[in-house]
């Protein structure tokens, strides 16, 4: 887990003040890993334009998109904390997001086989304009598949609102050999023991 950025302390409020909590994002993934944790919060969309920028390293993109999601709730849900998060495959050094349809996804597949990639799976902790952002990198390495079970996973599980097309959570364990992470949640999309460290840190209780 790396630190991008680190502020003196984003605990400002009193400890016994009911703490709110906002998820920038409407992913049903992201919901159900938060809503493990038993807090109360609530989703909004950030509404973020995701286009990464020139020469900006999947790593970069990642963190940026984070923390880009959190300040668009953030700022506009005074104190508010709010949670932002952003994932970015990174095959040697470019950038492979979302496919959004079937041919893309399979392109996608056709060129992750048999290669070892990093997952980004950034997060950001907002309170106003204060923020804290962490990187988790979870290694994966992808099986040499035919074209035929390719297209079969993806007409049986239509990944194509997940980064790089493997939906791990569900079919697309099929198609990975190798997953290392030191935050089992990262690959789906939100790593709650980074969350849960980042929470802890704002005052929250964890369990309430």
């Amino acid at each position: 887990m790396s630190v991008a950025t680190s502020p003196s302390n984003l605990s400002t409020k009193i400890a016994s003040e009911p703490q709110k909590l906002i998820l920038a994002s409407t992913s049903k993934y992201r919901k159900e890993l938060l809503s493990r944790l038993g807090l109360p919060f609530t989703c909004i969309s950030p509404e973020v334009d995701e286009t990464p920028l020139p020469r900006e390293t999947p790593e970069e993109l990642a963190l940026r998109l984070a923390k880009a999601k959190a300040l668009a709730i953030a700022q506009k849900n005074p104190g508010a904390w709010v949670i932002g998060s952003d994932q970015v495959l990174d095959l040697h050094g470019a950038a492979m997001g979302k496919p959004g349809d079937h041919e893309r996804a399979m392109a996608q597949l056709q060129l992750l086989r048999g290669q070892t990639v990093n997952f980004h799976t950034a997060i950001c902790l907002a309170l106003g304009n204060k923020t804290q952002v962490l990187n988790v990198i979870t290694k994966v390495r992808f099986r040499e598949l035919k074209d035929s079970v390719l297209e079969a996973y993806l007409l049986a599980e239509t990944p194509y609102d997940c980064a790089g097309s493997a939906k791990s959570e569900g079919l697309g364990i099929c198609l990975l050999e190798k997953v290392e992470s030191e935050d089992p949640t990262a690959l789906i999309g939100l790593p709650l023991i980074a969350v849960c460290t980042l929470l802890r840190d704002a005052g929250f209780r964890i369990p309430g």
